[in-house]
């Protein structure tokens, strides 16, 4: 089976409140949790690479062998091959979870801000809140986007 993040990382100026969030889905469509994270004044770089490490890190804790993560930030998918792009404060961490995913079948993929909409609404969500969230189930607040989305959804396949 292979489970698919979506992940996005939100930030009201910059540096600015800044939170994560994103939202872990199985090979067919179904929800295996989604997360938020309030992260305090920080660069939009800094939550986006905050939310990508937070779901490889829940990936590697869940033994998700075959692991896909979708971001919004370009950014994040070109740092996997040029690691000096993350913040030197989140580079020991950066560097724990690309040796996680060197212990995966994992793939990263770019995807449009238009088409990440779960995880952003997620990101969103504890900048208001201020404080992290975990749910086992589809939130209320991102239920429309969630089973629009899961009509949609590409099969998922590794190369």
């Amino acid at each position: 089976m292979i489970i698919k993040a979506n992940t996005d990382g939100a930030a009201r100026g910059s540096p600015g409140y800044a939170s994560a969030g994103g939202i872990f889905r199985d090979s067919s469509g179904g929800i295996k949790g989604c997360f938020s994270l309030y992260l305090g004044i920080q660069s939009s770089l800094f939550a986006e690479a905050i939310a990508a490490m937070h779901a490889i890190e829940i990936a590697h804790q869940n033994h998700w062998h075959n692991f896909w993560l979708e971001c919004d930030s370009k950014l994040v998918v070109d740092a996997f091959n040029n690691h000096h792009i993350i913040p030197w404060k989140l580079r020991n961490r950066w560097y724990n979870c690309i040796y996680f995913c060197s212990l995966m079948n994992f793939r990263i993929s770019h995807i449009f801000r238009e088409g990440n909409c779960c995880a952003d609404k997620l990101a969103n969500f504890s900048l208001t809140s201020r404080e992290d969230h975990w749910w086992d189930n589809v939130p209320s607040f991102i239920g429309d986007d969630f089973f629009r989305n899961r009509t949609a959804l590409p099969s998922y396949r590794f190369n």
